[in-house]
């Protein structure tokens, strides 16, 4: 699957994207929010990848262990180890263009306010205020539904948007 391309009104400036980004050519503000429902098909996704990821660092856990339980302190050690690969999971996509491989599935992308892929200081605040996001009883990302420009709590806090990229090949609305 080739780079996205999206049609730019006449006019509108064009955004230099790095080499990592999704290539989106478009002015910021012109791809549509994603819906909840998209959200959370794209959440799924990603918590099926996090879960063999975090299957392996238990199992490795275990190992270290002997087989054994794994018991204080070294139970601190794999709960740390398990949020750091979260962590990792979601900074590292949505810095290196934007995506993780849930979003890319439904054709999401998050970005700033001029239409770049967030760096590392948005998406480490992305990802608390998401975690926050889930601590409140999934509050956060209801509010999508209440929000005019379709943003949760995270985008609003970290100044990022998630945004939904067209089908490939498809062609932009006539004017």
């Amino acid at each position: 699957m080739g780079p996205v391309q999206v049609q730019t009104p006449p006019g509108a400036p064009k955004i230099r994207q790095r080499s990592n980004d999704v290539a989106v050519a478009a002015s910021a503000g012109t791809l549509p929010g994603a819906t909840l429902w998209r959200r959370l098909g794209a959440i799924t996704y990603d918590t099926l990848l996090l879960c063999a990821v975090w299957w392996c660092i238990g199992l490795a856990g275990v190992g270290i262990a002997g087989g054994e339980e794994i018991r204080p302190p070294h139970n601190r050690l794999l709960t740390s180890a398990l949020v750091a690969a979260a962590y990792l999971y979601f900074t590292l996509q949505w810095t290196k263009g934007g995506q993780t491989l849930g979003m890319k599935s439904w054709r999401l992308v998050v970005q700033t306010a001029d239409g770049r892929s967030p760096g590392w200081g948005r998406a480490s605040a992305r990802f608390i205020a998401a975690s926050l996001s889930w601590l409140a009883l999934g509050a956060g990302f209801l509010w999508s539904l209440t929000d005019a420009e379709r943003l949760a709590w995270h985008d609003r806090l970290s100044g990022t948007r998630l945004r939904v990229l067209p089908r490939p090949g498809a062609r932009p609305p006539a004017a």
